[in-house]
């Protein structure tokens, strides 16, 4: 029976979103979840339409699941909280596995293709397989769909994260690797989120730098940078894993083309936007690659200052993109820049993103400001004493 296993339901979703489901005075908690024929019927009737869609009637079934599941904040908050839902369900099936990246495409979940037309995200899907739209219609989409319905259901059975026990939370392996997030002052009342992680490994954060040369050059796939972390996962896969769309190289190249420096160095200190690529599906929105290393003799070499001038131009690039694009670029997540293969001192790279960092926030204080670093010993390091 496809809603078995829900005996303690509403229990173990109240932990999920108190305060959610609190706020919402106007609404009922559903005492069970909905139907899985019902949930595929109408993830059916809203592939057409889309995220933009969700605002009309009906959604009898996923307006019960979002609701249920703690996604909603009140009654008008119904389209997010699917949205939200559907997002969670994506991760469940997999942001690598072929059914999570066909699903996030079909529904429009990327944030560059939320207003993409049902034919074009039918055809993104179906390139996630390697086929026609045609044979993805007939043989992959019904299956992206129930398996999307599926994950939907596990997902409102999944306890809250304050339920489970201090060692999962803590736990380490191949597809956990060792995380802590810590709030860390950078002056007055600031404060920055530090993440110790594998910079492509975060999630849901709108904006994320990275580090690169003058020359807007990308480090190779292989190589353990940021800019290589970065470079890899953003890049799109055929059915085989080969990389068929190296997105963040292509979208550098072309700026470069448009502002005539193929081959020429910009100053240091330029920020260029770029899509997210495949982190879409990870919540990333941006990627804006800071050029504050200077090709030198043998080696390489960054002036600090450049770092100031970065952190900078990030803050005042992330203002100019939500205003024109209309949805709000709250968060940004910066790398210990220079630090890398620039050579820069880390506690010297933090000393200057702090610094930065905190003349911005008394500029532009709502903006949620991130450090990421690799280590531990790192995160030691760069701590203020």
């Amino acid at each position: 029976m496809r809603n078995g296993g829900f005996p303690a339901f509403r229990a173990s979703t109240a932990g999920r979103s108190l305060a959610n489901l609190t706020a919402m005075s106007q609404e009922q908690l559903p005492a069970s979840p909905p139907a899985y024929d019902q949930l595929l019927e109408e993830l059916r009737n809203i592939r057409r339409p889309g995220l933009a869609g969700l605002r009309g009637g009906g959604h009898t079934a996923l307006r019960t699941a979002a609701l249920a599941g703690g996604f909603c904040g009140g009654p008008d908050d119904i389209p997010a909280g699917i949205e939200a839902l559907l997002k969670a369900a994506v991760r469940r099936l997999g942001e690598g596995d072929l059914l999570g990246r066909a699903a996030a495409h079909t529904f429009g979940l990327l944030p560059d293709r939320r207003g993409a037309p049902a034919p074009d995200r039918r055809k993104m899907a179906a390139a996630v397989y390697g086929v026609t739209s045609e044979r993805f219609r007939k043989h992959q989409e019904p299956q992206v769909l129930q398996q999307l319905a599926e994950a939907v259901l596990a997902v409102l059975r999944e306890p809250p994260v304050a339920a489970l026990p201090p060692a999962a939370l803590g736990a380490t392996g191949p597809e956990r690797p060792p995380k802590r997030i810590e709030q860390v002052p950078v002056g007055g009342r600031g404060t920055v989120t530090l993440h110790v992680s594998p910079v492509e490994l975060l999630r849901d954060i709108d904006v994320l730098v990275s580090s690169e040369n003058v020359y807007l050059e990308m480090s190779k796939t292989f190589r353990p940078t940021v800019s290589g972390s970065l470079r890899l996962a953003a890049a799109v896969r055929d059915p085989a894993g080969e990389i068929v769309d190296d997105v963040l190289v292509r979208e550098l190249g072309a700026w470069l083309r448009t502002h005539g420096r193929p081959g020429l160095p910009v100053r240091p200190g330029t920020v260029v936007p770029t899509s997210s690529g495949a982190l879409a599906v990870r919540g990333i929105r941006r990627i804006y690659h800071a050029a504050v290393v200077v090709p030198h003799e043998d080696g390489y070499r960054v002036d600090p200052s450049s770092i100031a001038r970065a952190v900078s131009a990030c803050f005042a690039l992330a203002r100019e993109e939500s205003e024109r694009g209309g949805t709000p670029l709250r968060s940004i997540c910066f790398p210990l820049l220079g630090a890398g293969h620039g050579g820069l001192d880390r506690a010297l790279s933090a000393t200057w993103l702090r610094w930065a960092i905190r003349d911005e926030l008394a500029k532009d204080p709502d903006r949620q400001v991130h450090l990421v670093v690799r280590d531990r010993a790192t995160a030691d390091a760069i701590r203020p004493r």
